[in-house]
């Protein structure tokens, strides 16, 4: 198979954030069967590319004693303040509350579709480049640990499965994505596959 090479340039990104995705991807992007829209809560993550001899994306898996998504994987993020002026303002103050990642390091190149989730937010995937030099350390609050999801896994087209399960009387699907020690699922994994599907793209 012919080797992807990847500039992770904001230009080339911008332009891989705005190729149409496949059904099967577009079709993650929303969990909002029997939600009040109007009642979403806004919030944003930091989806942050990683260059460089091991390429891949930033990710935290949050304390099991937090009050919602304990335990999870996640990207970086939470809701969006009052005093946040844009989701990029606010992905990347709280990119620098739980794995201190200096804001200056980190290079915008543009957004992923909102997720609806179920659990009542609407979610805004800002995309950046992670510049060679970032440092990360994990808020003892909120944060568990910081790890890195690999390129290789991540443009894979066999590495995301597709899962079901009963919940509250009804069948839901969702994408889960392998790792060695993290259970990458819900939100975050069909963000991943969003994502996936515009960096594969011819």
């Amino acid at each position: 198979m012919r080797p992807l090479i990847l500039d992770f340039s904001p230009d080339w990104l911008r332009a891989r954030l705005a190729t149409p995705v496949p059904d099967e991807a577009a079709s993650s992007w929303t969990d909002d069967a029997g939600q009040d829209l109007s009642a979403l809560v806004p919030a944003a993550v930091l989806v942050g590319l990683i260059g460089g001899a091991h390429p891949g994306i930033l990710l935290t898996k949050r304390m099991g004693h937090l009050r919602r998504h304990s335990g999870q994987v996640s990207f970086p993020g939470g809701r969006i303040d009052a005093t946040d002026a844009s989701p990029e303002d606010a992905a990347l103050r709280e990119a620098q509350e739980e794995v201190g990642l200096d804001p200056s390091f980190v290079e915008l190149a543009g957004r992923l579709p909102d997720y609806i989730t179920g659990t009542g937010y609407r979610v805004t995937p800002v995309v950046g480049v992670l510049r060679p030099g970032f440092t990360t350390e994990a808020s003892p609050d909120e944060v568990e640990s910081v790890f890195v999801l690999p390129l290789t896994t991540l443009l894979d087209p066999a590495a995301p499965q597709r899962h079901s399960a009963d919940y509250k009387g009804r069948q839901r699907h969702y994408w889960v994505w392998p790792h060695a020690e993290h259970y990458i699922w819900g939100a975050t994994a069909a963000m991943l596959v969003g994502l996936a599907a515009r960096l594969r793209a011819p």
